[in-house]
């Protein structure tokens, strides 16, 4: 499938990847405002984080931030956001849509958990662990189908228990089992191996990047592409189309009907079982049990996060130019403020405006992470 371009005019075929991205720039809603520099020169992202220590800033995190309507109109810009990016596990909700629209989970009767599973980067915890070997188990599938590789539990008090009980991580443990058994079950809905899911080149992974180009409005045959840590392909997506993905997740009114029932059933499954989408203490997980489907966040890996505010028919997707999850989550925090998604109580709740504390060993509170001054947002 291909996205469609501006006016309904479908873009080009695989052959190519568009020059240009899809979303259009509203000039009054553009807060870079550093004049251009010379073409030879890459201008540099905004310095949107920072991190003190005592009475100094000690690091700083440059950004960028897009976030877009489903018109694909650019209503809030920080830094460059037509720049390839690859937005790692921050958008599994976009790659788990293939198997609820194929009609896979219906068909191996995965149930609301399991749905949030395939959108998660779980902390490895037992919950997670076990759901994931239930729903393999149904399959006649086990950990060993996995291709995702061994991992111990990101959550240290099932770390402790897993290593103190003589077991070791295996490739359900790993954070990305639940987007995994996703991949293993469309497979068996498919008909076609399993083994090698995780190839670009095999059925599963071809599905899905027909889903990212009529969600993101972009033919990705030509786009940047690399592997994960979880081994399936990545591609190189502009921020901004990526956000309109996210604002379609949504409010996904212009795609086909079965893409519109997988959106909605995946937004309902993930605000109904935040806990399956990271875990304990885990800021994904906090914030969507405040939200509720006001707001689908999702973490990615090197500084990248996305998200779906579906009340306001908007996407979010940023990046941190140096891979600072610590800087990801107070952009995300701080755009969840502004967007009046977070009540002032609710934010309270989550660390004030989102300024997280800096604690030495001992536990004293001795610098913070926080927005930076000159933040346009």
């Amino acid at each position: 499938m291909h996205g469609r371009g501006r006016g309904g005019k479908l873009l080009g075929g695989r052959a190519g990847w568009p020059r240009r991205p899809f979303f259009r720039k509203i000039p009054r809603f553009m807060l870079t405002d550093s004049p251009p520099k010379a073409a030879a020169v890459e201008a540099a992202n905004p310095l949107l984080v920072e991190v003190t220590r005592g009475s100094q800033v000690e690091s700083r995190h440059r950004a960028a931030v897009a976030v877009v309507d489903t018109e694909g109109r650019l209503v809030l810009q920080a830094g460059d956001t037509d720049r390839p990016v690859y937005a790692r596990s921050a958008i599994k909700s976009l790659q788990a849509i293939a198997l609820v629209e194929s009609g896979a989970a219906d068909a191996f009767q995965v149930s609301e958990p399991e749905l949030a599973l395939a959108c998660a980067s779980h902390s490895g915890e037992p919950r997670h662990v076990e759901a994931v070997t239930a729903w393999l188990q149904r399959m006649g599938l086990s950990a060993a189908d996995l291709e995702c590789g061994p991992q111990l539990p990101g959550y240290e008090p099932a770390l402790i228990a897993l290593l103190a009980g003589g077991g070791e991580g295996t490739a359900a443990h790993n954070n990305c089992s639940g987007k995994h058994s996703g991949f293993l079950t469309l497979a068996r809905h498919l008909g076609v191996p399993t083994r090698g899911y995780v190839n670009y080149e095999h059925p599963v992974q071809q599905r899905i990047l027909g889903v990212l180009e009529g969600m993101t409005g972009l033919d990705l045959g030509g786009a940047p592409r690399g592997i994960d840590g979880c081994s399936i392909p990545v591609i190189g997506i502009p921020l901004g189309n990526m956000a309109l993905a996210m604002a379609r997740l949504g409010h996904p009114d212009d795609q086909p009907e079965a893409r519109q029932e997988a959106c909605r059933r995946l937004r309902r499954a993930v605000a109904a079982h935040p806990f399956m989408v990271a875990g304990s203490g885990r800021f994904d997980t906090r914030v969507m049990e405040m939200t509720g489907e006001k707001a689908l966040i999702k973490t990615g890996a090197e500084g990248v996060y996305c998200a779906a505010f579906p009340e306001l028919g908007l996407g979010v997707a940023l990046k941190v130019d140096d891979g600072a999850g610590r800087a990801a989550e107070v952009l995300m925090g701080r755009l969840l403020a502004h967007f009046g998604i977070l009540t002032e109580q609710q934010a309270a709740g989550l660390g004030g405006l989102f300024t997280t504390p800096v604690l030495n060993r001992a536990g004293r509170h001795v610098g913070e992470i926080r927005p930076a001054a000159q933040i346009p947002f």
